[in-house]
């Protein structure tokens, strides 16, 4: 099982972001490969997943992450592991001293595009394991798979085993039209939020129930899937912030809730980026204030996408989604 570095990566969104979309406002560039990597990915795709030459008979799965400084999306293949229905993947860069670009890219930006066999392709929130979870994987890796412990001999890093957790949104809803695009992505947003708070409630009692905690620190895990959330979140509002005014200029009786809803954006926006510092540094983050200040946020949103739906779902389920060729 072989990994292949490519440099620079992507933004998934959430369900806001439709890989299989055509052409339209917003649209990303296609994602960059590498040249090296370019006919194992066109392989990949033609014989769904099924790939010869040196990686014949490998699992290999293609990962699209975001640029950490770049913002640009870029495809690799990777070598994946399966243990217990859960997909790793190791940083291993070849024995390289430093880890891949996608790794680093992924701490950035966690929410990532998966391609595997068998046209499974969905998005998915990459979270690197920790302490004896990262050793106990790596062994049974190590185990099936003895390349990556020669890799491991050869650096002085640690090899990062990242887990990549499915998002959990591929197939939830029919969308037929503007109001089905909103219930889906708003349905995506309570989700990681509900999964968000429950991961630091679990979190915060493990370590309640825990003699020789330190008060101070956070997961992984939890940051990861906070900050995916938060992520999705902005990009939808943004988004919103767009294509807003357009609507109530088309449907003028929309005018004043699309205003309200405007200014509502400023306040969750505010909230997001508070909890999104709380995550700089893991190590000092404070648990008891980062729920907190996810209930905040937690309560004003509701609120918010609650008045977004009562309000413009029937006028939306009028516009059909995606838009009409030409139109």
């Amino acid at each position: 099982m072989t990994e292949n570095n490519t440099r620079n990566q992507n933004q998934n969104q959430g369900p806001e972001k439709d890989q299989n979309q055509g052409q339209g406002p917003g649209q990303r560039p296609v994602p960059k490969t590498s040249p090296w990597n370019e006919p194992v990915v066109a392989e990949f795709r033609a014989n769904h997943g099924r790939v010869g030459g040196m990686f014949e008979g490998s699992d290999l799965l293609l990962l699209t992450t975001t640029g950490a400084r770049s913002g640009r999306e870029s495809t690799n293949p990777l070598g994946f592991v399966r243990v217990d229905g859960r997909v790793y993947v190791v940083g291993s860069a070849g024995g390289s001293p430093r880890h891949p670009d996608w790794y680093r890219n992924l701490l950035a930006h966690p929410l990532v595009a998966v391609e595997m066999p068998d046209d499974d392709t969905h998005e998915a929130v990459a979270v690197p394991l920790e302490g004896e979870q990262r050793d106990r994987v790596f062994a049974e890796v190590v185990r099936r798979e003895p390349g990556f412990g020669d890799y491991q001999d050869q650096v002085e890093r640690r090899l990062p085993v990242v887990e990549l957790q499915r998002s959990g949104t591929d197939g939830a809803t029919q969308v037929r039209n503007l109001a089905d695009k909103l219930f889906q992505v708003h349905t995506w947003l309570r989700g990681q939020l509900t999964r968000v708070r429950r991961e630091a409630e679990l979190y915060l009692a493990e370590r309640q129930g825990a003699e020789t905690a330190p008060p101070l620190g956070l997961s992984l895990q939890i940051r990861q899937h906070c900050v995916a959330f938060c992520e999705s979140l902005h990009f939808h509002h943004t988004s919103e912030d767009t294509v807003f005014p357009r609507l109530a200029e088309g449907f003028p009786h929309l005018r004043e809730p699309i205003d309200r809803l405007i200014e509502e954006h400023r306040v969750v926006d505010r909230l997001r980026g508070e909890l999104e510092a709380l995550l700089t540094d893991l190590r000092t983050a404070d648990p008891a204030r980062f729920l907190a200040d996810l209930d905040r946020l937690a309560e004003e949103l509701r609120a918010h996408l609650a008045f977004e739906e009562e309000s413009l779902i029937p006028t939306l389920s009028e516009i059909p989604f995606p838009p009409p060729s030409g139109a």
